[in-house]
């Protein structure tokens, strides 16, 4: 076995510690996420999701990538082990992941935007 040193970075999560605690951090992760999506220097949203958010599944609705959705709401999830949160948005932009429309796609990028707002 070989000793690596301190735990520095594992998967996406950055690990400081101190004396006393541990903390864990996404920053570069969320950072890398909204690069991927270039709304880096969009507009910051107050909150997560719409108060009263009327999402559901409506016929006559725009339908979008399904394949780039669920990439999307994948990598939300991953942000759950330090932005609990936002637990509740994910969780109701995951209802749709079997038929996701132009709406569903909105509130995932309302997510993002309002995560730039906090990124440490």
């Amino acid at each position: 076995m070989k000793d690596l040193g301190s735990l520095k970075y594992f998967l996406g999560i950055e690990v400081t510690r101190s004396a006393t605690s541990i903390c864990l951090s996404q920053k570069k992760y969320v950072l890398d996420l909204l690069t991927e999506t270039g709304i880096l220097g969009c507009a910051l949203a107050k909150t997560h999701i719409v108060k009263n958010h009327h999402l559901a599944i409506y016929p006559d609705q725009v339908p979008t990538n399904k394949e780039t959705y669920q990439r999307l709401v994948g990598r939300l999830f991953y942000l759950l082990h330090t932005r609990p949160y936002i637990a509740y948005a994910v969780s109701v932009v995951n209802q749709f992941m079997h038929s996701p429309n132009e709406d569903h796609l909105a509130a995932v990028m309302r997510i993002l935007s309002h995560l730039k707002k906090a990124l440490g």
